[in-house]
Order: structure tokens, then C-alpha cells, then sequence
């Protein structure tokens, strides 16, 4: 009997089936300091225990996105380990803050199945929520991805699509607990715009672009437990080439979105997101964001934002052609995120 874990095909799921994650992950302050050095990320909240304490919060958590790569990384050997591509996400709430010293447990239920019509492989919808060391759910999503069959000749699975929600309304953000902006220092922010001076359809090119390299995209990838097979091996695609892990180009968009959004503090939801086209190393990753909607939750402000990432110039078209999305769009993100009023 073999011992090596050769990941689960398509063919090996089914409804309602859940899978307890190995590899408890215990945060530590290298994480936050090795985020720093593979994303130009500036978010003070995120910077600076000093001027977290000043909005309440006993000090500078892990940033949201990499609590979330620590929790996606933990299901790849279940879920993805095979997979083709990562497809999407919704319904991702941001319930806690992680702080260094916290431990990361994940579990996960399949939701949804679809064979796709080449037979080859099929789509896994997958509800994952992060756990901390008191067992207090600090993140829940759901994402689906597409999983390579072991056998073609395998019998499909019934079809079932989880019906999920376009997008979290304001009354379902989590707030976190202690988060003041009364007190808010702009200045050390680096810049002063707050909610009011943002219009629902306002467009922000963040103008600055950063091109991929492979080595830092497998230190990412690694950093955060992720064995997905196409990340790191180049035998595992047609064209040879590393796929760059869709999370990564989340977290270089929401950095580069710094520019003109400084105080967009902290992500507390994702409604829904796609990776319209693959990345690679060489790409060079540039960001727009459009403002969809504002709110206010508890006396903070919630700010709704599509974060696009994209290759090539400044200025192009993002939306689609005939039906489809242009072949220079990485990645189509619609989250909320927390900022003073």
C-alpha cells in the first residue's frame, strides 16, 4: 500500500462530504515582516502596533489577506491539489483579527459539483472556514475550482450549484472588536481622503505596477502551505510554465490599491471574485479600483470596492468583449473594506 498522498480527483468527491485540514499554522511577527517584503503593501493599521493601538485595537494584526492564504493553503492538499485552476470566490467574511500567536486550523465541506463537458475534469464548490487556537471561527468563504479526473471514464456526479449570494450587505460585516477611528492620525496614514470624499462610480488607476518574478511567487506560495502541483512543478501544464497562485495577484493588486486608497484600512469581505486570465512570471501586475458602494457600520465607515488587476498600460479597457474578459484582465475582485468616515 502506497503511503504517498497523491491529492483527491474530481471523481473522489461528493456532497456534504468534510475534510479537517492538517497543519495547524501558528502566526508569528516573520509572517507579517516577509508579507511586507513580497508586496509593497503600506496599510499603517498593518504597519504599526502604535497606530493600531490608536484605533482601538490592542496591536497590528496579521493583514487580512495573509490570514486568508494561511487558511486557503491549509485545504490545497484536499481540494486542489490537482486542480486545473482556481476559479472564484463569495462570501468571504473576515470574522476576527489574527494577531501574532494565534494558531490557524481550517475545515472545509464540499457544496457543489459539475462535470464539465469535455469529461475530463470538473468544478468543486468548497466551503472553508479558519479557525483560531479557541476555536473561534476568524474566517469563512467559499470558492470553487476546477480538478482534474483520475479516470475520464468515471461516472459524473449529479450537478448541484450552491446558490450564493451576489454580494454581503452592510449589516453582515463583522466589525472588529474595540475598532475606533475617532482618533484617526492621516498623516501617518499618508493620505487624507476618507469615506465622504469617495463617489459610488468613482474609477482609481493606482497607476504603479510591479512585474512578477518566480522566485517570489514560489516563496508566497510556499510561505502559505500551498502544494498546489501547477505553482512549482513546470511539467504539470502544456505550455511549461508556472502558474503564479491567483492569491498572489490578489495581494499585489490590494497593495498597489494603496495608492489613492490609503485609508481603506481593513478587508472584512469579499462578495465575490474571479481570475479571468492566468499570470506568469514576467507579467507586469497593474491595479484600478471602482467604487460600488459606501455604508456605515457601528460609526465606521464600509467602503465597497472592485479591485482589477491587470497587465499591460495604464488607461485600457477592463470590461468585457463579447461576453468575455479581455485577455490582459488577471483578476476581477468586488470586496468591503473598513475606513474612517
Amino acid at each position: 500500500m502506497s503511503k504517498v498522498n497523491t491529492g483527491y480527483f474530481f471523481e473522489d468527491y461528493h456532497i456534504g462530504q468534510v475534510f479537517e485540514h492538517a497543519t495547524p499554522r501558528t502566526v508569528t511577527h516573520g509572517e507579517r515582516a516577509l508579507y511586507t517584503g513580497l508586496y509593497p503593501t503600506r496599510f499603517a493599521l498593518y504597519s504599526s502596533d502604535e497606530f493600531a493601538r490608536g484605533c482601538g485595537l490592542p496591536e497590528s494584526p496579521l493583514e487580512d489577506l495573509a490570514a486568508f492564504h494561511i487558511v486557503f493553503g491549509k485545504t490545497v492538499p484536499d481540494i486542489s491539489l490537482n486542480a486545473v485552476a482556481n476559479l472564484g470566490y463569495a462570501e468571504c467574511l473576515f470574522l476576527k483579527p489574527v494577531y501574532a500567536g494565534d494558531t490557524l486550523s481550517t475545515r472545509s465541506e464540499i457544496i457543489g459539483l459539475k462535470q464539465n463537458s469535455s469529461g475530463k475534469n470538473g468544478v468543486v464548490w468548497v466551503r472553508s472556514t479558519g479557525t483560531n487556537q479557541r476555536g473561534e471561527a476568524v474566517l469563512s468563504y467559499v470558492r470553487w475550482v476546477m480538478v482534474k479526473k483520475r479516470d475520464i471514464d468515471a461516472a459524473a456526479p449529479k450537478t448541484v450549484i450552491p446558490e450564493l449570494k451576489a454580494a454581503l450587505a452592510p449589516a453582515e460585516l463583522p466589525l472588529p472588536e474595540g475598532l475606533d477611528f475617532s482618533g484617526y492620525n492621516f498623516a501617518q496614514a499618508g493620505e487624507k481622503h476618507r469615506l465622504a470624499d469617495y463617489e459610488i462610480g468613482e474609477e482609481i488607476d493606482h497607476v504603479d505596477g510591479v512585474t512578477i518574478e518566480e522566485a517570489e511567487h514560489m516563496i508566497a506560495t510556499r510561505l502559505w502551505q500551498n502544494t498546489a502541483k501547477v505553482h512549482f512543478d513546470a511539467s504539470q501544464r502544456p505550455d511549461g510554465k508556472r502558474l503564479i497562485y491567483g492569491g498572489h495577484v490578489i495581494s499585489m493588486a490590494r497593495a498597489l490599491s494603496f495608492n489613492g486608497l490609503a485609508n481603506a484600512q481593513m478587508v472584512v469581505a469579499i462578495n465575490a471574485g474571479s481570475h479571468t486570465n492566468p499570470c506568469f512570471a514576467g507579467d507586469t501586475v497593474r491595479a484600478r479600483s471602482t467604487v460600488l458602494d459606501k455604508a456605515e457600520i457601528g460609526g465606521i465607515g464600509a467602503i465597497r470596492l472592485r479591485l482589477q488587476a491587470y497587465t499591460g498600460d495604464t488607461g485600457q479597457s477592463l470590461e468585457k468583449l463579447d461576453g468575455k474578459p479581455p485577455a490582459h484582465l488577471l483578476l476581477d475582485l468586488d470586496y468591503w473594506a473598513l475606513m474612517p468616515r
